[in-house]
């Protein structure tokens, strides 16, 4: 059965271009899955696994031009921004290549047989196995980083799973061709060309989600498309993990000593966070609590003047557009709301950044229509709450959902820059703050997630729905599960648990590192 045809779109013109591929139906889907699930077996290496992914960098590199240009003619984010987003792209890549091969992510627990204790203990022997052919959404937004060949696929390829991608509407010939990229790699590193396979399609992405040979997925997305396949992966007769990122808020709060010591730079800072790549970033500052008074609106005035003299640029999507259209029109239209700077059109297909306004009182009273505030809009637009006190601003915070990131901007003193004695609002607004997100920032913008062993990009619900970072070495984790082995003869343990330790690993035996032993 043939699907419905996939073409290209042109977001500076809204017109559809040339046919990509076909949707895949549900025996597309299971043919893909299947094709994937025979592939475990020879992804058990995991010298294999990073041969693939250093040899996945080095092809996408090869063919940058190409995939640069056919990734800004189906997003409009431009060559520059592309040509980081690919570097972005094949180190990921080559990190979790380094990631396979160290096999930290294995976890290796060794505890020896003890006749003496009461009662006495067996031998067991503990490590972290691939969970099986993993399900991968692409994002719109990032159609390199958060896409085929981006860090949830990158990462489920280094703890040995085959990855079956649901692309995005939104760039499928950029899919197909680093598909194709990726399935060379494998072929060129000993692997079969399943390890990586792409379907389209909203039927598809429904019917992957519920394949049972399907054994993780991970997403980057709305809160809505998100929550769909949440439960979707929940409702199976054999439920599976499902790692989302959903939307983000991602909360800034600015003290009135901080307003007062330095608002024309945050001004500058938060225009231009809140307006990167069009204000389509997943860390977009989308509401900032700032002052009543003469230092708040100095930053107002002089965020408002940055913004105005933005130029308009163009979304992902045509439908992108309209939603952010309908929802800054929604919100600038709620009582006591106020638009020092309009959202709207500009030429052609593109859109106009925006500023609006609220009194802080208005967030804090909870179900009523103002809610729609503390939810994330897509796109070149934020929301300034402004607080009576102190004590409102922590009650505000206290209400807001879970996010991605959370800033607090201190002045000096509140910082610790000044001998520490005025550190304590610092240290009292970032307990407030660290329970709503997983990257918590003093004096600096959220835009940008460096790809460190550090990171974590990933926060509370609705940000993630499970606690894990889709960024840095640690995503490897949402793809294993842990197994024991007890009392189990050498020749039958895998070589990670064996007495003599035959690949050097990093192990613990006896609750230590086995070096101190």
């Amino acid at each position: 059965m043939t699907g419905a045809p996939v073409h290209q779109a042109d977001p500076r013109t809204g017109e559809p271009g040339p046919r990509v591929t076909v949707e895949a139906d549900a025996a597309g889907v299971d043919r893909a899955v299947r094709a994937a699930h025979t592939a475990l077996r020879p992804m058990a290496e995991r010298s294999v696994r990073a041969a693939l992914l250093r040899r996945a960098a080095h092809l996408l590199t090869e063919a940058a031009d190409e995939v640069i240009a056919t990734a800004d003619a189906e997003t409009a984010l431009g060559t520059g921004r592309l040509s980081g987003e690919l570097a972005r792209t094949t180190t990921q890549l080559t990190a979790f290549a380094d990631t396979a091969e160290e096999g930290a992510f294995l976890d290796l627990r060794i505890d020896h047989a003890d006749e003496t204790r009461t009662p006495p203990r067996p031998d067991l022997r503990r490590m972290k196995l691939p969970l099986g052919v993993t399900a991968v959404y692409a994002a719109s937004n990032f159609p390199l980083a958060f896409s085929v060949p981006g860090g949830d696929t990158a990462s489920a390829l280094a703890a040995g799973c085959p990855v079956v991608v649901k692309a995005h509407p939104g760039h499928p010939a950029t899919s197909e061709l680093c598909a194709a990229l990726l399935r060379r790699a494998a072929a060129e590193s000993g692997l079969p060309e399943s390890v990586v396979t792409v379907v389209h399609g909203f039927g598809a992405g429904l019917a992957l989600i519920a394949h049972p040979q399907i054994a993780a997925a991970g997403f980057t997305g709305s809160v809505r498309g998100g929550r769909a396949l949440f439960d979707a992966a929940a409702a199976r007769p054999v439920p599976i993990p499902f790692h989302g990122e959903l939307g983000s808020l991602n909360p800034v709060v600015v003290t009135p000593a901080a307003a007062a010591e330095r608002a024309a730079d945050i001004a500058a800072g938060l225009a231009g966070s809140m307006t990167l790549g069009t204000g389509q970033f997943c860390t977009k500052p989308g509401l900032v609590l700032l002052p009543e008074g003469p230092d708040g609106d100095g930053l107002v005035d002089a965020l408002s003047t940055a913004v105005g003299g933005a130029a308009p640029s163009v979304m992902l999507l045509p439908g992108m557009r309209e939603a952010y259209l309908a929802e800054t029109g929604t919100r600038a239209a709620l009582p006591d709301v106020e638009v020092p700077v309009r959202p709207g059109t500009g030429e052609g297909m593109t859109v106009r950044a925006g500023v609006l306004t609220v009194p802080a009182r208005r967030l804090t009273g909870g179900s009523g229509p103002h809610d729609r505030l503390l939810e994330e809009c897509f796109g070149p637009v934020t929301v300034l709450a402004r607080y009576a006190d102190w004590e409102e601003a922590l009650t505000v915070v206290a209400a807001l959902p879970g996010s991605l990131t959370a800033t607090a901007h201190l002045s000096a003193a509140e910082a610790g820059h000044e001998g520490g004695a005025g550190a304590g609002r610092g240290r009292e607004l970032l307990d407030a703050l660290v329970p709503l997100a997983g990257r918590v920032l003093v004096d600096g913008w959220p835009t940008g997630v460096a790809v460190t062993p550090a990171q974590q990009h990933g926060g509370p619900y609705p940000s993630s729905t499970s606690p894990h970072t889709s960024v840095g070495e640690a995503a490897v984790e949402r793809w294993l599960r842990p197994v024991t082995y007890q009392s189990t003869p050498q020749a039958l343990l895998p070589p990670e648990l064996r007495d003599d330790n035959p690949l050097g690993l990093t192990r613990r035996v006896g609750g230590k590192p086995a070096s101190e032993r």
